[in-house]
């Protein structure tokens, strides 16, 4: 499916409802110029609603709130539900929420954690690959579930979203793919902090607060790689990479969304498909005073807040990467109970169009957003071939007894598997790993789980040193590179 290809209304601004089954209030939404209008519907009393956004050209998008939800499964009542807003013209379905978050199962003794795959990793994605193929049976769009942008390992995004897409990787590989070929989404809790700034004269020099003006240039929201985060912090990604960020850094507009198309390329040959922030933008809230979560960013209050809040929605249209389509901001109440500077703003500045330009969902190098350490995915044979030495053996011993093997193949021998990472992602390998049995889990440890692309080819030496010949010498004799 192309990029260009979905529904929307291409106008980035989106608000969510007011969270206790309140519907639109359509003056507000022209007022605010909004493209999006995200609901949490109670059941189907939305359905006249969707209607009326749609008339105005404004995208709704809907999750049925269920308390708790935890792994919680299709049944009919929200089959219905589904069916009745698809008939009204909605497009964009959204099913679990922030499972990541404890307060979103049912309480009982749960081993809390991305590793329990039994209780919580596998139930969730075996019950959200129903719910993805119901909507795409509908004509719709299902969105992977949108995580809770936070820290740590037991409740950390990057752990949680690398535990489900590990899941489907290696259970569901070809049906996930199915998938994200025929109309899947992201959905995002992008809630940005401080993680933005207007440039003073240098681009890691930020304005003053009072300084910022939302429709002059000079805007970043590309946290964690914007100057200021990569000066004080060279290295950092969302994945992590430095030491003070051990479990990834997901505290950006497009932070997520850049993990999950990298894992999309990298584990699942896959291409690009939409990301929707259906709660967040700048956050949290300034009650009274000013926010400062981040000192390393300056501060905002509800004046300022306003700026930024016009800025990063044109810097989504005009800056983003091409699948980000926009954020509803968390929520109706909260700003117009508030006054936030930001409704005054969003009245006043026109907001500007995304072009969306036709990207594939089923071709990895159209875009790849974050590009990682090590090589890339293989496609037909591999631009490189290694035979990886474990611990204790050395080159010559390998060419005592695969000199043949060598000689017909003509593969690199190391006894250096770290060299990988510098292998760039445009290129592709392959490594004949050769261990005793006593290290081939960790041998595959370092190798096949920081580098899946990698064609992970072992041979294992038990006893006799000769029998690796044996091994070798028939793969020579078959012809066959890889066992």
């Amino acid at each position: 499916m192309l990029l260009n290809e979905y529904q929307w209304s291409l106008n980035p601004r989106g608000m969510h409802n007011s969270f206790v089954f309140k519907g639109p209030t359509m003056d507000r939404v022209k007022r605010l110029q909004l493209g999006w209008y995200k609901m949490v519907a109670n059941s189907t009393e939305f359905v006249g609603d969707c209607q009326t956004l749609l008339a105005n050209n404004v995208t709704p998008v809907v999750r049925i709130f269920r308390p708790s939800p935890g792994a919680l499964p299709v049944d009919p009542v929200l089959l219905n539900d589904w069916k009745a807003y698809a008939s009204a013209g909605v497009k964009w379905f959204e099913f679990h929420n922030e499972p990541n978050l404890i307060n979103e199962w049912p309480s009982g003794n749960l081993v809390f954690s991305p590793n329990n795959t039994a209780e919580i990793i596998g139930p969730v994605m075996e019950n959200w690959l129903i719910f993805a193929e119901t909507i795409i049976n509908m004509g719709c769009y299902p969105a992977f579930p949108a995580l809770a942008e936070a820290g740590g390992f037991d409740q950390g995004t990057i752990p949680w979203l690398d535990a489900m897409l590990t899941y489907l990787r290696e259970k569901h590989r070809d049906r996930f793919r199915a998938i994200i070929n025929n109309g899947l989404w992201l959905a995002t809790h992008p809630y940005t902090l401080n993680h933005f700034y207007q440039e003073a004269d240098q681009p890691h020099i930020a304005r003053e607060m009072r300084a910022q003006n939302g429709t002059e240039p000079g805007w970043h929201f590309e946290y964690p790689y914007d100057p200021i985060c990569q000066t004080t912090d060279p290295g950092r990604t969302v994945f992590g990479g430095t030491q003070l960020t051990p479990y990834g850094d997901p505290n950006g507009i497009t932070a997520v969304g850049v993990a999950f198309h990298y894992r999309l390329s990298q584990w699942f040959d896959s291409g690009v498909v939409p990301v929707f922030g259906t709660e967040g933008g700048v956050f949290p809230y300034p009650w009274e005073g000013a926010q400062q979560p981040d000192k390393r960013y300056p501060p905002y209050d509800k004046d300022s807040m306003g700026e930024a809040t016009v800025a990063m929605f044109n810097w989504i249209a005009t800056q983003a990467p091409p699948w980000h389509f926009g954020i509803a901001l968390w929520k109706e109440n909260d700003y117009y109970d508030n006054h936030a500077g930001a409704l005054i703003r969003m009245e006043q500045v026109p907001q500007i169009r995304r072009t969306v330009p036709p990207l594939s969902s089923g071709a990895p190098g159209d875009y790849n957003g974050y590009i990682g350490r090590g090589p890339g995915p293989i496609r037909g044979e591999p631009s490189f071939h290694m035979i990886v030495l474990a611990p204790g053996y050395e080159p010559e011993w390998f060419m005592e007894y695969g000199r043949s093997y060598w000689n017909t193949f003509h593969p690199i021998v190391t006894t250096v598997w770290d060299f990988i990472q510098y292998i760039p992602y445009d290129r592709s390998l392959a490594a004949t790993v050769i261990a005793p049995p006593d290290m081939a889990d960790s041998m595959r440890e370092v190798i096949q789980k920081q580098f899946p692309n990698v064609l992970f080819d072992l041979i294992l030496v038990d006893g006799d040193p000769q029998s690796i010949g044996d091994v070798l010498n028939g793969r020579v004799w078959a012809n066959r590179r890889f066992g």
